[in-house]
């Protein structure tokens, strides 16, 4: 019985060891995506929440800019109705506090990493978490935030700073994804250090 005994402890030590073994702290190296905040797109979201959403992008973009992390802009396009790249539907608006030495993606499909070098970029700079931003949390961003965990990142949406077309659809998402109050985005970027 004894004999026994040991011999089941001894094997659920092996297996705590070699699991303690296989198990690695990983380093959190984030990046934030800015998507579609485009002029041509702004006036198609529900605009009681504009303002609270533009003013949580920027302090997003504050907070990566603060710790020098990767931001990148992402915009939306298609080659049949526009916006035309060279545009001021195109653009983001002036309020949105992006720079132009910003990475830009240029998708044609609601998933930012569908037919883009998104995921290469992000490699490249070996992100391995993203945090979403901007429109629309029924749309590209949460086409986008799929795509993410598609490409095995992890992916985290930044609550009050997303738009759809209806501000009850956007809070839903908020609901249910995976998504990160400012004060929770500020704690976790205070550790990438």
């Amino acid at each position: 019985m004894k004999k026994a005994i040991l011999l089941v402890l001894s094997i659920i030590l092996s297996i705590n060891i070699i699991n303690a073994q296989e198990t690695k702290k990983k380093e959190l190296k984030p990046a934030l995506l800015v998507i579609d905040v485009q002029n041509a797109y702004i006036p198609w979201m529900d605009q009681s929440e504009k303002d609270v959403a533009f003013e949580y992008i920027n302090a997003a973009i504050g907070l990566f800019e603060k710790f020098e992390l990767p931001i990148i802009r992402v915009y939306h396009q298609d080659k049949e109705w526009g916006p035309a790249e060279d545009s001021e539907e195109f653009k983001f608006p002036s309020e949105i506090n992006v720079k132009d030495d910003y990475p830009m993606v240029i998708k044609n499909y609601g998933n930012a990493f569908t037919k883009t070098d998104l995921d290469k970029l992000l490699r490249e700079k070996e992100i391995n978490t993203v945090f979403l931003c901007g429109l629309s949390a029924t749309g590209c961003v949460l086409a986008t935030h799929v795509g993410a965990s598609d490409h095995d990142y992890k992916v985290f949406m930044i609550k009050s700073a997303l738009l759809s077309p209806d501000a009850e659809q956007t809070d839903f998402i908020e609901e249910i994804m995976s998504t990160v109050s400012y004060g929770t985005l500020t704690f976790m970027l205070e550790y990438t250090q």
